[in-house]
């Protein structure tokens, strides 16, 4: 798990990369009904509780910067009382997405029952324990670095959903994977730093 500090917002944001995930369909049916259980008294407080973190699809993220420029964009949003969004955790899959529709954003960069690979994060100022046993809790899955966020980026549904299959700059390194995959990257990290300004 890796901790994020914020001084300028006053919070700590915890990530974690699960790969092998088993029960993806079950964490998306959870998720769901908790939203219907919204002032369901204590079990549906406990229920939010347990599910409070940004439940991200893996093989969407190009790199722990471009991620992390989300969280930095829905932590901005917050500190200036301008979320566009329900929630700091919504707000990060919002600031992901291409387009200002948060549904779109769910489904393509929330947990569907085809995840294998789930970044969570929760931003707050709970417990790192707290936080690490919750994600464990939660999910039936493999913890693995979030260095290895590359490798399960599907970079072909990334050009797909950003439309980036006819851009110039892709052309020009189409040759060289690896440098292809830095350049889209660099798109990726500007695409999201720039949303909040472009809304």
């Amino acid at each position: 798990m890796e901790t994020y500090r914020y001084p300028q917002f006053d919070a700590v944001v915890y990530a974690a990369k699960f790969k092998e995930v088993k029960n993806a369909e079950a964490l998306r049916s959870r998720i769901v009904k908790a939203a219907s259980l919204d002032g369901a008294g204590a079990e549906g407080e406990a229920e939010r509780d347990a599910l409070n973190f940004a439940f991200v699809e893996a093989k969407l993220i190009t790199s722990s910067l471009h991620l992390e420029t989300a969280i930095y964009q829905a932590l901005l949003s917050e500190s200036q009382g301008s979320l566009r969004t329900k929630t700091i955790h919504s707000e990060i899959i919002w600031a992901l997405n291409p387009t200002n529709n948060i549904s779109e954003a769910i489904k393509l960069f929330g947990v569907s029952s085809r995840t294998t690979d789930l970044i969570l994060v929760h931003a707050a100022t709970s417990n790192a324990c707290d936080v690490h046993q919750k994600m464990r809790n939660i999910v039936e899955g493999s913890l693995v670095p979030m260095s290895t966020i590359p490798d399960s980026t599907s970079w072909a549904d990334v050009k797909k959903h950003y439309k980036l299959n006819g851009e110039s700059a892709l052309k020009e390194v189409a040759s060289n994977g690896n440098r292809e995959r830095a350049v889209i990257d660099n798109i990726m990290v500007s695409t999201v730093a720039m949303k909040s300004v472009a809304a």
